[in-house]
């Protein structure tokens, strides 16, 4: 009997090896996302090489480099930080191919992974099985979002540098273990912030926070701002979010502005302009 390393069509996270495919993806028929047209796929590494499909290689700023599957699942971009004490893989592609693993490997390899949130797990196992075992670093809160095992999953609470100079913290919001990676040597020294979708760029500038996206499930105005009171503690002059989407400049100043106008718009206080 074959087993089929399955992945979900729609969100390219993978399962746990087997002759079928499960019945239904939990991430997807969570109210966080969707199943496209109520109908459950599923597709696998050889289906999507063999119609295609490849990652897109983009260097963002010096140490920092997307790799991006826009037609696979949700079509987020990974980010690879590289660091003198070892390189992140921050968000995870639905794919690993061969040119991504050549590229990855000239930049020094992964020693650490980290997806913000359950539907960034794209098929982390695979990528720490090609790179010597990198640990996947899961959210303790998140844990039980995880389709496919893996002795090389560790799970973690309290903010730490799994490479020393980026630090993890979870900031909750879209999903409770929602993680953010601050990277200190990031923006020539200034910081960057890797939010995931904990921290949305929008089209004036400013950033927003949803609890679903495509759905537009909203936050509370008290949940903002704790998160934008979490993120005032850290520096950081540039934000990217899982898209390579980018405040490059000032990002610290409008979280928090940004955060300020959302939670005035949910309390109520702006009711007479409406």
């Amino acid at each position: 009997m074959q087993l089929i390393d399955w992945q979900c069509a729609a969100c390219a996270v993978e399962f746990e090896p087997a002759a079928e495919p499960p019945e239904f993806c939990p991430i997807c028929v969570d109210e966080r996302q969707y199943v496209p047209d109520g109908m459950q796929r599923w597709t696998h590494r050889a289906e999507l090489l063999e119609t295609g499909h490849q990652v897109q290689i983009n260097e963002l700023e010096p140490g920092l480099t997307s790799f991006t599957s826009p037609d696979i699942g949700i079509g987020q971009s990974a980010l690879l930080v590289q660091t003198r004490n070892g390189n992140l893989l921050f968000e995870v592609p639905g794919l690993l191919d061969q040119r991504t693993f050549e590229a990855i490997g000239e930049r020094g390899g992964v020693q650490g992974i980290v997806a913000s949130h359950p539907h960034m797990y794209g098929v982390q196992t695979a990528y720490s099985s090609a790179f010597e075992n990198a640990p996947i670093y899961i959210a303790a809160p998140d844990q039980n979002w995880v389709q496919r095992a893996s002795p090389n999953v560790k799970i973690w609470s309290e903010p730490f540098e799994p490479i020393p100079g980026i630090r993890l913290e979870q900031i909750g919001g879209h999903f409770p273990g929602s993680t953010v990676a601050l990277w200190a040597a990031g923006a020539a020294g200034q910081g960057v912030l890797l939010a995931g979708d904990g921290v949305f760029p929008v089209a004036d500038g400013n950033v927003t926070f949803l609890r679903s996206y495509p759905n537009r499930i909203p936050l509370s105005g008290p949940v903002v701002l704790r998160i934008a009171t979490q993120l005032a503690a850290l520096e950081f002059e540039r934000l990217y979010n899982n898209f390579a989407s980018v405040v490059p400049a000032r990002a610290g100043e409008i979280v928090a502005f940004s955060a300020a106008r959302y939670a005035a718009w949910a309390s109520g206080s702006n009711d007479s302009m409406t």
